[in-house]
């Protein structure tokens, strides 16, 4: 992956860490991006933080703007952000709710794709990333607004790997059970985490999938469910 130049949303979250970390030791650079992420999150001379919240396409363009600027090239686009909300039925969920699901998990890669699009159709190549959940294809109980909004963003992403493998571009998204994440283990502290997905296994796939191996895999959905599967 070296000379490659990745833009990461949500890049010092609980997955993002590892992701990003596991893409600068591949030799690529990195644009970080969170809404509070500092240039010292991470020690590596090919590192930028950049402080953004991808709420509309406006933002997103900004976004892009400062990859270019910074290394004059956009190679690959990794998309962690994420949110959860669970514990009502679909009858009991509010409006608020549904909404905030579907801003969090399908607006902002919704933004941030047709940012970068135009820059690799350019160029004729592109990676494209996204991490969705299990919920998307397995819904359960009680998490209606979260499972619906990453299914619609699995659709979202085969689309535009559809549509876009004329130029060259690669999209492909990966469905995480749950993941042994510090905000996961807060939540649930008597769950037995060994059942749970490493972050460094789907930091592993995304690097695959960045890299030269990456080439015959567009459109592709993987499960990575943990020992709980």
């Amino acid at each position: 992956m070296r000379d490659k130049v990745v833009l990461v949303t949500g890049a010092n979250g609980g997955l993002g860490v590892a992701v990003t970390r596991a893409i600068l030791d591949g030799g690529a650079s990195v644009v970080g991006v969170s809404r509070k992420i500092e240039q010292s999150a991470f020690s590596d001379k090919t590192f930028v933080a950049l402080k953004a919240e991808i709420k509309n396409l406006q933002v997103a363009l900004k976004v892009v703007d400062g990859v270019l600027s910074h290394f004059g090239k956009l190679d690959a686009l990794v998309h962690l952000v994420g949110g959860f909300a669970g514990g009502k039925s679909v009858a009991e969920t509010d409006d608020a709710t549904f909404e905030q699901m579907l801003d969090i998990n399908l607006n902002s890669v919704f933004h941030v794709v047709r940012a970068v699009l135009p820059v690799m159709r350019k160029n004729l190549h592109g990676r494209i990333v996204a991490i969705g959940s299990r919920a998307a294809v397995e819904p359960g109980s009680a998490v209606g607004a979260y499972s619906a909004s990453k299914a619609a963003m699995v659709s979202l992403m085969r689309t535009v790997a559809l549509e876009n493998r004329d130029a060259g571009i690669n999209t492909n998204v990966i469905l995480p059970g749950t993941m042994d994440t510090p905000a996961n283990r807060k939540a649930m502290p008597t769950a037995d985490t060994s059942k749970w997905v490493r972050t460094e296994s789907v930091a592993s796939l995304v690097v695959w999938l960045l890299g030269k191996y990456g080439d015959d895999v567009n459109g592709a959905v993987f499960p990575i469910y943990g020992r709980d599967a």
